[in-house]
């Protein structure tokens, strides 16, 4: 049994989909998945006309229940909503964009046999967390909460077939970058997500603000392309996203300003890598404040053209120095306003960059742009080994170490059976009714 989200068009809806292919290719389980929302994130992300979703569509369940245990139970989500359903139980996680996940998390993870993480940052995190446990009553110590299970890397791939080098372009991309008047465009690509200016997790606001003071009341500016949106691609959610631009732009004073164009909705993955690609597409560039793994800064870079990006969290995996512009900085505090309050661990930190130094290597880049072409090709080079092919391969590998034999798994025993008919509403004998888990933003 696989749960988690891979109808949806999210991060960990794209990872769902592609771990879920890579059991299957396998050839060694018999795969049924427990298809799962994504907060508000589309579920349209499968197409029943695409022979690679068709696999995924044939293996969904009809009801929420299984007929039976299952041997194994993989579950994609945040470590809180684990749920040890199986006979033996994987839980598989972005993990934290922080310092500090709360302890629920820890607790999530240890009642999984084993995990997995998608970066260094996001294992070492986890791993080195300790909690005090205290009586409820007298408030001292009695125990430890810390991660007991093991742990094990499993970078999120990319797909080398869909990114990549290419200079053949769709009539309507073409059409729609013909109106851009600049030839120099720094891309981001990534949500706008909650929180006040500086403080959401993407840092988008603060880059739109730097973009603007940098290149003011300067003559023949490049433009900032955005490919954002909030949780939705409704005419809703685009207006709020010009609207917040539109106020950063407000409290920037200048006599000219650099254009800031918003490229909002849903596109396919090969239209994002010819937009990756297009001539007028330069660089592209985050500030974010933290990421589990960083996914399209992996994908970015196979158009081989410079990544700027904060030297902190997953993404630095597969970014290094002599190939990306890695932004400096310090840790700051997770600000209230960046993620709802049951998440929220109090002295929770992540990474905020120096906005003067990012500013300075943004004119940089665009006065000597040639200076950064070769590292971004080299880069390109050496980051095909985080192929989907190599994840695939790393992933049995890793299944091979864990794994128990079919006959070595915990046998069902008539004891637990009444647990299992208890959350059952309809009493079907035998029958495992599976959760409903609820993303929380």
């Amino acid at each position: 049994l696989v749960s988690g989200p891979p109808a949806t068009r999210s991060g960990y809806g794209a990872h769902a989909r592609d771990l879920i292919h890579a059991l299957i290719e396998m050839d060694r389980f018999d795969i049924h998945i427990n298809s799962l929302r994504w907060g508000n994130t589309p579920m349209n992300a499968l197409n029943d006309k695409d022979p690679k979703d068709k696999l995924i569509i044939d293996r969904l369940l009809k009801e929420n229940t299984m007929p039976s245990q299952p041997d194994i139970h993989f579950q994609i989500s945040v470590p809180n909503e684990f749920s040890p359903i199986g006979k033996y139980n994987i839980g598989v996680t972005a993990g934290i964009e922080n310092t500090t996940p709360k302890a629920e998390w820890l607790e999530g993870l240890n009642r999984m046999d084993m995990n997995i993480a998608v970066s260094e940052f996001v294992k070492n995190t986890f791993e080195t967390l300790v909690y005090d446990k205290l009586d409820e009553k007298t408030k001292q110590k009695v125990g430890e909460v810390k991660l007991t299970k093991p742990m094990e890397v499993l970078f999120e791939g990319a797909d080398l077939n869909i990114y990549k080098k290419t200079k053949e372009f769709s009539k309507e991309l073409v059409d729609e970058m013909d109106k851009i008047k600049e030839r120099f465009l720094f891309l981001y690509t990534g949500h706008w997500l909650q929180g006040d200016l500086g403080q959401d997790r993407k840092d988008t606001g603060m880059l739109v603000k730097t973009f603007l003071e940098t290149f003011k009341n300067k003559k023949n500016p490049p433009a900032l392309l955005m490919k954002t949106s909030g949780a939705t691609f409704s005419v809703m959610d685009r207006n709020e996203m010009l609207k917040k631009i539109k106020n950063i732009k407000e409290s920037v004073n200048a006599k000219s300003l650099p254009s800031i164009y918003l490229l909002h909705g849903d596109m396919f993955d090969d239209e994002i890598n010819e937009l990756y690609n297009h001539p007028k597409v330069k660089a592209h560039v985050t500030f974010t404040h933290g990421e589990g793994f960083g996914r399209p800064l992996l994908e970015a870079c196979f158009s081989e053209k410079p990544v700027i990006a904060p030297n902190w969290s997953g993404h630095t995996d597969f970014l290094n120095k002599n190939n990306a512009v890695l932004l400096p900085g310090s840790l700051i505090n997770v600000h209230k306003s960046a993620v709802p309050k049951e998440m929220l661990q109090e002295g929770a930190k992540w990474f905020g960059v120096n906005y003067q130094y990012a500013g300075q290597m943004m004119f940089k880049i665009f006065k000597e742009y040639k200076n950064y072409t070769l590292p971004a090709k080299r880069l390109a080079i050496t980051n095909k080994s985080f192929s989907l092919k190599n994840m695939n391969k790393k992933f049995e590998e890793i299944l091979n170490k864990y794994l128990p034999k079919f006959d070595e798994l915990p046998k069902q025993v008539k004891l637990k059976l009444p647990k299992l008919k208890k959350i059952n509403d309809k009493k079907e004998s035998g029958k495992l009714k599976l959760p409903k888990l609820k993303r929380v933003n």
